[in-house]
C-alpha cells in the first residue's frame, strides 16, 4: 500500500480518543507515570549504588553481590505474566497503587537489616511489588493515549526510568560520603510514599468512565490466565519475548555493575562514579524521547508502525553493541564515552520495543502481552546480575562479560525482525483489524 493511502485510511479509522494536545487531564496522567517510573527505578537501583557501600561493611565479594543484585528478579521476573493479567481483570488504578505501596515498604525495611539471607528475601519482595509497574504503564497508555500517541508517551515514561537511575545515583554519591548505607534506604523508600494520594485521587475519574463511547467500543472479555499463557505460543509474542530478554540482559549489565565497574575496574572516586554513572543515564533518556518522537512521526506521515518500530529497535541494538569495545579499551574515559553511545542505542530501543507491543496486541490483553514481554526481559535480569558476579569474580575483568552482551545483542536483533510479523489476538476473538493500522474494526 502507498504511503499516502495508508495516511488515508490511517484518517479514516481516526482515533476517538483526545489528542493530548486538547486535554491537559492527560498530560497529567504522563507526569504521574513519569514519576512512578522515577520512583520505582530511585528504588531498585539503590542497591547498585550503594553496593560498594555495604560489601565494605558487610563482607560481601562480587559474587555474593552478584547474588543479591540477582534476587529481585528471580520472582519480579515470574510475576509479570499474573501482573498483567491482574492489571487488565482489576485495573490500572488499585493494582498499579498496591504494588507501589508494597515495594516502597519494604525499599524501608531493606535499611533495617545486615545479613545476606535476609537482604536477598527482601529484594526478592521487592521485585514482587514492582513487577505491576510495566503491565500498569503499557495498559495506561492502550486505554487513555492516541495510538499514533503512544511512542511520545512511553517515551517519557521510560525516560522516567533513566532519570531515576541517574537522580539516585548523583543523590546516592552525595549522600554515602556523608551517612550510613542503611538510611539510605530508608530515605529513598519513604520519600516514594508521596506519590500514592495523587495517583489514586486523579486515576479514580479515569477508570469510572469508559475510555471509548459505548456505541463504538467492542464488547470486553476478559480473557483466563491459562488462554493468557497460552499466548507464548504465539510467534510474534515468542519474538518479543526472546528480543526483550536480549534488550534487558544488557540493560541489567548496566543497571547492576555501572557503578562498580566505574568504581572498582577504572578506579573513580565515589563522587566521580555518581556523576559518571549518571551520564550515560542522562543521555538514554534524551534519546528515549527523541525515538518515542520522531517514530511516531513516521507513523503519522504514513509509514507502517511495526516496520517502524522494528527498524528503530534492530538500529538502537546494533549501535548498543559499542558494549563490547568498552570492556577493552585502555583509556578509562573512552571506555565511559563508548558506555554512553552504548546506553543510547539501547534508548533508541526502548520506546518502541513497548509501543511494538502495544501495535500487534489486541487493545484488552495490551498488559497480559506486556507482561510477558518483561517476564523475558527478566529473565535476563536474572542471569545479568548473576552471571556478570562470577565472570569478574573469575576472571578479575568486566571484559568477558562485556562481549558477552554484544553476542545477545545479536540474538535479540534476529528474534525482533524475523519473528514479529503478525497481530496478536487471543484464540476466542477473531474480530478483524484494519489493515494500515491495526486497530479493531467494529460494526
Amino acid at each position: 500500500m502507498a504511503h499516502a493511502e495508508i495516511a488515508a485510511a490511517n484518517e479514516a479509522a481516526k482515533d476517538i480518543r483526545p489528542a493530548l494536545k486538547d486535554s491537559p487531564q492527560r498530560w497529567r496522567l504522563v507526569a504521574l507515570l513519569v514519576v512512578a517510573m522515577l520512583f520505582c527505578y530511585a528504588q531498585r537501583n539503590a542497591l547498585n549504588v550503594a553496593a560498594t557501600s555495604m560489601s565494605e561493611d558487610l563482607g560481601f565479594n562480587p559474587a555474593k553481590m552478584g547474588v543479591l543484585f540477582s534476587a529481585f528478579f528471580w520472582v519480579y521476573a515470574f510475576m509479570q505474566v499474573p501482573s498483567g493479567w491482574l492489571v487488565d481483570r482489576f485495573g490500572v488504578r488499585r493494582a498499579y497503587a498496591f504494588g507501589f505501596a508494597f515495594w516502597s515498604l519494604i525499599s524501608i525495611m531493606t535499611g533495617l537489616t545486615n545479613g545476606l539471607v535476609t537482604l536477598i528475601l527482601l529484594r526478592v519482595l521487592v521485585g514482587t511489588g514492582q513487577a505491576v509497574a510495566f503491565p500498569a504503564s503499557a495498559r495506561a497508555t492502550a486505554n487513555w493515549f492516541q495510538d499514533r500517541e503512544r511512542g511520545m508517551v512511553t517515551g517519557l515514561y521510560l525516560a522516567g526510568v533513566r532519570f531515576g537511575g541517574a537522580l539516585i545515583s548523583i543523590f546516592g554519591g552525595w549522600f554515602l560520603t556523608r551517612y550510613d548505607w542503611r538510611w539510605f534506604f530508608v530515605v529513598v523508600g519513604a520519600v516514594s510514599l508521596i506519590w500514592l494520594a495523587p495517583w489514586l485521587s486523579f486515576l479514580k475519574r479515569w477508570e469510572e468512565k469508559p475510555a471509548e463511547p459505548a456505541s463504538t467500543a467492542a464488547p470486553q472479555r476478559s480473557a483466563s490466565f491459562l488462554a493468557s499463557l497460552a499466548l507464548l505460543k504465539n510467534r510474534s509474542v515468542l519474538g518479543i519475548f526472546l528480543g526483550f530478554f536480549a534488550y534487558d540482559y544488557v540493560w541489567f549489565v548496566f543497571q547492576n555493575w555501572l557503578p562498580s565497574y566505574l568504581e572498582k575496574e577504572l578506579k573513580f572516586t565515589r563522587i566521580e562514579m555518581g556523576i559518571l554513572n549518571a551520564m550515560p543515564l542522562m543521555a538514554m533518556s534524551v534519546i528515549i524521547l527523541i525515538s518515542g518522537a520522531l517514530s511516531d512521526w513516521l507513523i503519522r506521515r504514513g509509514f507502517e508502525e511495526k516496520r517502524v518500530r522494528k527498524i528503530f529497535i534492530a538500529v538502537g541494538m546494533l549501535i548498543c553493541c559499542l558494549i563490547v569495545p568498552a570492556g577493552f579499551v585502555e583509556d578509562r574515559m573512552t571506555a565511559v564515552w563508548l558506555l554512553t553511545i552504548s546506553l543510547s542505542g539501547l534508548g533508541i530501543a526502548s520506546p518502541n520495543t513497548w509501543t511494538l507491543t502495544q501495535a500487534v496486541s489486541s487493545k484488552k490483553i495490551v498488559g497480559t502481552v506486556s507482561g510477558i514481554q518483561n517476564f523475558g526481559g527478566n529473565l535476563g535480569g536474572i542471569l545479568a546480575p548473576m552471571l556478570t558476579g562470577f565472570i569478574v569474580h573469575l576472571t578479575g575483568s568486566f571484559a568477558l562479560a562485556l562481549a558477552l552482551c554484544g553476542v545477545i545483542l545479536a540474538a535479540g536483533i534476529i528474534a525482533y525482525w524475523f519473528l514479529v510479523e503478525k497481530n496478536v489476538e487471543l484464540p476466542c476473538d477473531a474480530t478483524p483489524r484494519h489493515p494500515a493500522t491495526g486497530r479493531r474494526e467494529t460494526a
